[in-house]
């Protein structure tokens, strides 16, 4: 570890120790405990506020941003698997489909250090953004809630959320005392195509003012079961061989585990409350379709000494590519509330971070990435007056990145950001404004790289009309600042998750994108829409392009600055065909689209269209659901990338709660009934990899 990285971890500790100060802070913070409603009003209140991107919270029928929310019911019984194929499938998000183990959203076409990943407001610190085969370091198994913000009218989390954000709010550090002074949730499912486990379980006990909680998760997977050979028809006849459909087969190490526990412990008061949580995550998994070979005594192998028939290599000549990877975070976090005074509520959170990625060649360790840092952001919320709503923040962050080994393609930085913002909210009867401003720096020092800094404006304004109650017509614009990444502005090396030899441009400048969102929410009776129209204007959009030119026996990529527009929509139609209490059938249908163009050609990796239809019965105790999705194909492709077929897959789910007041529902679903061939074209590896074929899993759910 460098001084810096020691001088990190100091900090870490003396945040730590803050702690301290939670038996100080006790008769400032109350003097009492706050008394919980009843939990099922608490319940339906809050599932209604968006709290990312919002600090003084916004209801979801009255929000300019794009938002969906996943909440605890629906994470529950949700598939088990990382954050990208948990989420892929809402309005205008899809995932980076690396791997069982590694997949990141990608939200209108966006992906890597466009989307940020935020843990309950915070960064991840970790380097998952600069490589597709990088898990994210928050798992869904951990959340009770995910808020996905699209488009980048985020000004609370900086330029690099240009694309959106994912927010996973977990419960280590609860605002709120439990009701009955304590609850808890307990999960487990299993899977058929992958012979897939997976348990997880929280706990909340609260004595008097202090809340303890404990968390955990296990999910582990097999290699996964395909309906057709791994390696696609376009892949094969663009290699100039015959294609041949062998039938079913299973895509080799593609295994994965995930492990990850936390607890957490808050003083909670009638004025607020403030807590400290550890997390710890380990994940070891497979990097199906990536291999290295060695030569052993003959150097002159070509192409010739190969079997075109099977495309088979020679194992004794092939390292399967394995990666673990661990992560320790520490987080404080808390709230003041103040009673008739200048300043309606103060919010601090603090989190470090130590993070390994470790990338195994078979036995031996190739290359391994670190990452430690610590963040801290502290948000300052007016009393509402007059219909406005006011929040001022300040974020700041320090980051040391090192990779040392064969595939090291970029080199150690030290990264210090640091940002202000201020948004605001006018709401009257019928009408209403929104606002923000942000200003961000961004300074990268490298020993190897060099030294760049960045300074960026980012704001946004919006309007919006309720000419009747049932409708909420909405538009906003923003202009936003993205500095470079690391990887943009220093990578030289093979990048084998990628199959390119990455350059990047030391003297590249900041992407800024202009963008406009046209938002309508609608609700009359038994319909209910939402329709969002985007266009987003990019000025030095940084582009990874190929030089023609080859390197360690793999094409050379280099990071450019171009133009880029990208326009498209989302849209949501529901209907509730029939209704009797609870029980009650609904219908919907939901189509989103995305088109990205460049100046130098249309931008690899944009997904097409996707239309879904869904049919929803509430009958007593059961619950059944059919679920059917339509994916075109995509055949705009940028170059060294191939067309992808479209697919259509039907889901079937089947859940029984026998009682609503219990807490328990038992369930068991059929996924890709159709055993459909699944290629996403936001996948590098969408060639070599489909997604898994017909899938029976059984599970249960359980909240106390």
């Amino acid at each position: 570890m460098s001084d810096r990285s020691s001088r990190l971890s100091s900090a870490a500790r003396a945040a730590l120790l803050s702690a301290l100060i939670l038996p100080v802070a006790t008769p400032v913070l109350a003097q009492s405990t706050r008394q919980d409603p009843d939990p099922v009003e608490r319940t339906t209140r809050l599932d209604d506020i968006i709290v990312t991107g919002a600090p003084f919270g916004i209801s979801a029928e009255a929000s300019l941003i794009a938002v969906d929310v996943l909440d605890q019911e629906a994470l529950s019984t949700a598939p088990s698997g990382t954050l990208g194929d948990v989420l892929s499938g809402l309005p205008g998000v899809r995932s980076t489909a690396f791997s069982p183990g590694a997949s990141r959203p990608v939200i209108r076409g966006l992906a890597g250090p466009r989307v940020q990943v935020l843990t309950n407001g915070m960064g991840l610190i970790d380097a998952s953004s600069l490589s597709p085969d990088h898990q994210v370091a928050a798992d869904p198994g951990e959340a009770v809630r995910i808020e996905v913000l699209r488009g980048p009218q985020t000004l609370a989390y900086g330029g690099s959320a240009i694309g959106g954000v994912v927010n996973v709010i977990d419960d280590r550090i609860p605002e709120e005392a439990p009701y009955d002074g304590f609850d808890g949730r307990v999960t487990a499912q299993a899977s058929s195509v992958d012979n897939g486990r997976s348990i997880g379980a929280g706990l909340t006990i609260g004595q008097g003012p202090w809340v303890l909680t404990l968390d955990g998760l296990d999910r582990r997977s097999s290699d996964y079961d395909i309906p057709v050979p791994a390696e696609s028809r376009r892949q094969v006849e663009d290699e100039g061989e015959a294609y041949e459909d062998t039938g079913r087969s299973t895509v080799e190490n593609s295994s994965s585990r995930v492990r990850a526990y936390g607890t957490g412990l808050t003083y909670v008061g009638q004025q607020g409350y403030l807590g400290v949580s550890v997390k710890r995550t380990e994940s070891d998994y497979g990097v199906p379709g990536h291999a290295h070979h060695h030569d052993h005594d003959d150097d002159d192998h070509d192409d010739d000494d190969h079997d075109d028939d099977d495309h088979d290599h020679d194992h004794e000549d092939e390292e399967a590519v394995t990666i673990g990877l661990k992560q320790t975070r520490y987080d404080l976090r808390g709230e003041w509330r103040f009673a008739n005074a200048p300043i309606d509520r103060i919010r601090l959170s603090l989190g470090y971070a130590d993070y390994t990625h470790t990338e195994f060649e078979g036995d031996e360790v190739g290359t391994v990435f670190t990452s430690e840092g610590l963040e801290g952001r502290l948000e300052i919320v007016m009393p509402r007056r007059g219909g406005w709503n006011s929040a001022y923040g300040l974020q700041g962050l320090t980051r040391d990145f090192d990779a040392v080994g064969d595939e090291a393609y970029v080199p150690p930085v030290e990264i210090t950001e640091l940002g202000v913002y201020t948004l605001h909210r006018y709401d009257m009867d019928n009408w209403g404004l929104e606002g923000g401003l942000r200003f961000d720096t961004r300074d990268l020092d490298s020993p190897l790289g060099g030294q760049r800094d960045f300074s960026n404006i980012s704001a946004s304004a919006g309007v919006y009309f309720k000419p009747v109650e049932a409708l909420f017509l909405g538009l906003s614009l923003s202009r936003n600042g993205r500095a470079p990444t690391e990887a943009e502005l220093f990578a030289e090396g093979p990048h084998i998750a990628t199959r390119a030899f990455e350059v990047g441009d030391a003297d590249l400048d900041s992407e800024t994108v202009t963008s406009i969102e046209a938002t309508l929410h609608w609700e009359q009776g038994p319909w209910t829409a939402d329709l969002h129209l985007f266009r987003a204007g990019y000025d030095g959009f940084i582009d990874l392009r190929p030089t023609g030119a080859e390197e360690d026996d793999l094409p050379v990529f280099a990071y450019v600055q171009t133009d880029a527009e990208f326009h498209g929509l989302e849209a949501r139609l529901d209907y509730q065909a029939w209704q009797s209490g609870q029980d009650g059938l609904t219908l919907g249908l939901g189509y989103d689209y995305v088109r990205g163009d460049t100046d130098l050609g249309p931008p690899a990796r944009i997904p097409p269209w996707s239309l879904s239809g869904r049919a929803q019965l509430d009958l007593g105790p059961w619950t059944t659901r059919l679920t059917v999705r339509r994916v075109g194909d995509q055949n705009r492709v940028a170059d060294f990338e191939l067309p992808t077929d479209a697919y259509t897959t039907a889901d079937l789910y089947l859940g029984w709660t026998p009682d609503r007041a219990s807490g328990l529902t038992l369930y068991v679903e059929g996924r890709n009934l159709g055993d459909a061939e699944v290629r996403e074209h936001t996948s590098f590896l969408k060639d070599l990899t489909p997604l898994p074929g017909r899938n029976l899993r059984a599970g249960m759910a359980w909240r106390f």
